[in-house]
């Protein structure tokens, strides 16, 4: 029988988000009525994450990965659902599994979410009726239930500015406004609407969208993934959709946070790909300038702040360490040919 919904997590050191996450998937499985197979990719987690899904969720898919990055383990997933029924074995014995099958539609999932009732319904039955759709992706809210963006227009010259150098308060509107991207709030609260690019904490995707299995670039190891991806398949004809109806909890850079200063290069070094692979030398040239100035802006500050005694030696050299990295990712002269 055909299975509804194969729905991959890639998990690094967040076990008691990882739990909270696939009991929320279960329960709106079950309620939804959904065929669907779950694949955990645990990239060489240290906190007993792979253990608790073995124990507490036998019939989840694991695989134990090493840390390829976030877009190697979700392909790692998609290509396990696609290629098996999902049925593991333990000590020789065979598991139960609760479907087998090939999925119609995928759902790539961060571990740092909470499935709202009626989501995964919402998502695959729009994606039935919606052919041109190739991802479809929920409205993400704060754990607090606030709204969290999740739809955006394409990155350029002015969003980049604006992360750079974030405007004065009185100017703080600039921030949610079209200008740095972002949809009207009030799009969140009414019928499916067309986005560039959504943010990868969940994204439903049609199966016919990735006939290979292969959804990202893993040479993005970490951010900028997702918006590769949705590049691609838009210059490919297929389109990416927010679907108000389904409601995600995202919690938010967990996973992240525990190595913030690789993950602030990580970012930059992303970025710089994803620039050079879409934008001509114009648009890059006025990013790297604004990416250097508000690096060495940042360095400055840091020397301030260690002079007043506010910021320690030690965290100094690190922070600025971090800072010089970017700068010389973002001065390196590109090749003739855009980024590939």
């Amino acid at each position: 029988m055909a299975v509804d919904l194969g729905i991959v997590i890639v998990s690094w050191n967040v076990r008691e988000l990882l739990a909270a996450c696939l009991d929320s998937v279960y329960v709106d499985l079950a309620a939804s009525n959904l065929r669907a197979r779950v694949c955990v990719v645990d990239n060489d987690s240290r906190d007993g994450s792979a253990e608790l899904v073995r124990t507490q969720f036998p019939h989840t898919q694991l695989i134990e990965s090493e840390n390829r990055g976030m877009g190697a383990g979700n392909n790692l997933g998609l290509k396990a659902l696609r290629s098996d029924d999902g049925r593991q074995t333990k000590n020789g014995q065979s598991l139960p599994t609760i479907v087998s099958g090939l999925p119609s539609f995928f759902l790539i999932l961060n571990p740092d979410t909470l499935i709202r009732p009626g989501a995964l319904r919402a998502l695959v039955d729009f994606l039935r009726a919606n052919p041109k759709a190739a991802i479809a992706a929920p409205k993400l809210v704060n754990a607090d239930g606030t709204l969290q963006h999740s739809g955006f227009r394409f990155p350029g010259v002015i969003q980049a500015a604006l992360d750079l150098f974030p405007p004065p308060p009185r100017l703080w509107r600039l921030i949610d406004s079209p200008l740095n991207g972002r949809y009207p709030a009030s799009r969140y609260a009414a019928s499916p609407f067309r986005v560039d690019f959504a943010l990868g904490a969940a994204l439903a995707v049609r199966a016919e969208a990735i006939p290979n299995g292969e959804l990202f670039d893993e040479s993005f190891f970490m951010y900028c993934e997702e918006i590769d991806a949705q590049w691609r398949l838009r210059a490919q004809g297929w389109e990416t959709w927010l679907v108000p109806s389904a409601e995600v909890i995202h919690l938010g850079g967990r996973s992240s946070s525990q190595v913030a200063s690789r993950s602030f290069v990580n970012l930059w070094t992303s970025r710089r790909k994803l620039y050079r692979r879409y934008h001509g030398p114009l648009v890059n040239a006025l990013v790297a300038g604004l990416v250097q100035a508000a690096m060495r802006q940042r360095i400055r500050a840091n020397h301030r702040a260690s002079q007043n005694g506010q910021l320690p030696p030690d965290r100094r050299a690190e922070l600025n360490a971090m800072l010089n990295e970017v700068i010389a990712v973002w001065s390196r002269r590109p090749s003739v040919k855009r980024e590939a």
